[in-house]
């Protein structure tokens, strides 16, 4: 109802509503927050979300309630507050609101819905179930917000016996935290630490030897070799379970284009995808970095192929200052959370620099 509220306040126009329910065939062959990056609202929109990227956590481990699940919602937790941090740092404004019942007031509210022949339908055998583990739904979700209430994203926790009470804190929270966030400059601070010099001076591309070749007549069958074996296993009954995502970087010339023509020669051409990155577009540009990447993740027996990469912005942006030293810097840490979850997904990584020299 309050969702509903919000829209019917504001200019739809502006508004994008998503709500969560099970997974889709689609969402479930990639990384869990694979379905909310997809739906972020770009820059001069507001976003909401029924249901969110703590529901799923929340609920896995109410109903798996066995060892071990502590310490993966803590790791669920981590994921999800370097997510907020990010959006945050992003320039996002984030209101997260709780809406509680006593356990009296809910099983009371269910009875209602049910002995009401316009909506009995919302309540079946699952909201039974889940009200029997009432006690243990508050327990996991107040180590959650409890966890999870930073100063880049609170939690607001509101009473949702009385409708009008409710909708009422809820506009009333999001009209002052917009009115606050307008009303703030536009600079930032810069909170990046200094870059300092690495201390061995240990420099893996001026170490790299480019006197290395190879025959025509040793490459040629080589390269058929290798090509075969790639399509045998792009179509293995195992990788259907999997999937692949290449990286080529390096200078321009390089050879990139051509290694990965060589690549995309041996796999079926309905089961790769090439995307070539340049500079953002405006709807690259109005969301958070990594949006562009993640939304190109591949799904089980897939293969994307990246023509550069999200490694762009701690390389090109950079060096050419198209981003603040605080946004490359942050960036390290949001790349490797970034694989790491299309990894522990089943996805199969390679990155490849390819690397001339300068006369080259």
């Amino acid at each position: 109802e309050t969702v509903n509220l919000l829209n019917a306040w504001m200019d739809p126009r502006h508004i994008l509503t998503q709500g969560f329910g099970e997974l889709s065939e689609e969402e479930a062959q990639r990384p869990e927050m694979w379905r909310f990056w997809r739906a972020l609202p770009p820059k001069g929109k507001l976003g909401i979300f029924f249901g969110s990227w703590y529901t799923q956590a929340i609920l896995s481990t109410v109903l798996a309630d066995a060892d071990g699940q502590s310490g993966q919602l803590d790791r669920v937790v981590g994921r999800i507050r370097r997510l907020e941090q990010m959006l945050h740092s992003e320039g996002a404004l984030i209101l997260k609101f709780w809406f509680h019942l006593s356990k009296d007031r809910q099983k009371k509210r269910l009875k209602q819905l049910k002995a009401d022949k316009q909506s009995r339908w919302r309540v079946g055998e699952r909201e039974w179930k889940f009200f029997k583990k009432y006690d243990r739904f508050r327990e996991v979700s107040e180590h959650v917000l409890r966890e999870t209430s930073t100063a880049e994203a609170p939690w607001v926790v509101v009473e949702g016996g009385d409708r009008r009470y409710r909708s009422l804190t809820v506009g009333k929270v999001l009209l002052e935290a917009m009115q606050k966030r307008l009303a703030q400059k536009n600079d930032e601070a810069i909170t990046a630490a200094p870059v300092v010099e690495v201390l061995d001076n240990r420099k893996l591309l001026r170490d790299v030897d480019l006197t290395r070749s190879v025959s025509n007549e040793k490459y040629e069958r080589q390269l058929e070799i290798a090509q075969g074996q790639i399509n045998r296993l792009s179509r293995h009954k195992r990788f259907r379970r999997r999937s692949l995502l290449l990286v080529f970087e390096g200078c321009d010339a390089a050879g990139k284009g051509g290694a990965i023509r060589r690549v995309t020669a041996a796999l079926d051409a309905r089961h790769y995808r090439i995307i070539p990155v340049a500079k953002p577009t405006d709807e690259e540009y109005a969301q958070p970095y990594l949006w562009r990447f993640w939304r190109h993740a591949p799904g089980h027996g897939g293969v994307t192929i990246f023509d550069r990469s999200w490694y762009g912005r701690v390389l090109v942006e950079r060096v050419e200052k198209f981003c603040r030293e605080s946004d490359w810097m942050r960036a390290y840490d949001e790349i490797n959370e970034f694989e790491e979850q299309l990894a522990a997904n089943g996805t199969i990584i390679c990155k490849f620099w390819l690397h001339i020299s300068q006369d080259e």
